[in-house]
């Protein structure tokens, strides 16, 4: 029966000494080369026979030469053993410079809160890296998913992960057009929603987001209802700059068209604030430069204060998870399992 020649720990030891052997017949010359004794090469060879089984070179006080198995184990390992050589000059490479595939797990409701403002410019800046998003409101778990890091809201992201913040914490605030506020009756309350026209968002678990709000010292859900339903916040945003109704949308995404007055801010007092928006992975000795590289060119630095502190109270402790935050579905396992 045919015996199977199995490479277990070790079993690659020696072959780049014999190579240069083969290429040089000759001990010294190859000790030479490869900076080692004569004695240690002969050893190295000899280790290697044993471990093949059969003898590779013939040896004499003059000349080294191939045995017609060595011949046959150098056709053959010469040309892996340099697929070996440049495939750890590729790997060492990539762990030296930012390039390479990057892939990220992103809920769909924070691409356009985080990464559409920075895409291109970070691709600008890297042009070797090839950056891939995968949108999804999903719990993934990112080393069976293939993924180098996950951007989430803080209180969905696994203990033992390393996260950076993206965002400040920002509330989620109700908001109109002019047009819309003229033909109806500003609500004042939460309980004055019953009567508005609310476009709502339905999450990819198929579910509709809650309109929650900060009554008082708890958190309470509103019923509301309209004529719209969305998948993501930018046709929202663009229903109710349309006159078309109201809608509770990420503080950071209604900036500009509040600022310009294209939208108005109601219910400002019962506001509730989300923790922000964090990236997260595994841990440091596996960050690579094109994650450096990212974190680097997405990352919170704090240095500006966030103009939403001016339009909604914040609720106590900005960092305080809320029991239900209508930005994503319930968070299940934090590990994603």
């Amino acid at each position: 029966m045919k015996q199977n020649f199995t490479v277990r720990q070790g079993a690659l030891e020696g072959v780049e000494t014999f190579l240069v052997v083969a290429k040089h017949r000759s001990f010294r010359r190859a000790a030479a080369a490869l900076g080692v004794t004569p004695s240690a090469v002969s050893q190295a060879v000899r280790a290697l026979e044993a471990r093949i089984g059969a003898a590779l070179l013939t040896r004499t006080t003059r000349s080294v030469g191939l045995t017609e198995a060595g011949q046959r184990f150098l056709e053959r390992a010469a040309p892996a053993f340099d697929e070996l050589v440049a495939a750890s000059e590729v790997a060492r490479d990539l762990g030296q410079r930012p390039a390479g595939l990057l892939r990220l797990a992103v809920p769909r409701a924070v691409v356009p809160l985080v990464l559409e403002p920075v895409i291109a410019s970070f691709c600008q800046a890297y042009p070797e890296i090839e950056l891939e998003i995968a949108a999804s409101d999903e719990m993934v778990d990112l080393a069976a998913g293939g993924f180098d890091a996950g951007i989430r809201l803080g209180q969905f992201i696994a203990p033992d992960m390393v996260v950076v913040r993206l965002t400040p914490p920002f509330p989620l605030l109700v908001v109109g057009s002019p047009d819309y506020l003229r033909r109806r009756q500003r609500p004042e309350r939460i309980d004055d929603l019953r009567s508005h026209a609310c476009l709502r968002r339905r999450r990819s678990d198929g579910s509709i987001a809650p309109w929650h709000f900060i009554d008082g010292n708890k958190t309470v859900e509103a019923i509301v209802s309209g004529p719209l339903i969305a998948h993501d916040y930018p046709t929202l945003l663009g229903a109710t700059m349309q006159g078309l109704g109201l809608a509770q949308v990420p503080c950071p995404l209604a900036q500009a068209p509040i600022a310009d007055g294209r939208l108005q801010v109601l219910l400002a007092p019962f506001a509730v604030t989300t923790p922000g928006v964090f990236l997260y992975h595994p841990g440091k000795p596996q960050v690579l430069p094109k994650l450096r590289a990212f974190i680097e060119h997405i990352k919170y630095r704090g240095d500006d204060v966030p103009r939403h502190e001016t339009i909604a109270r914040r609720s106590g402790d900005v960092d305080r998870v809320e029991s239900a935050d209508p930005l994503y579905p319930p968070a299940g396992d934090p590990h994603g399992h």
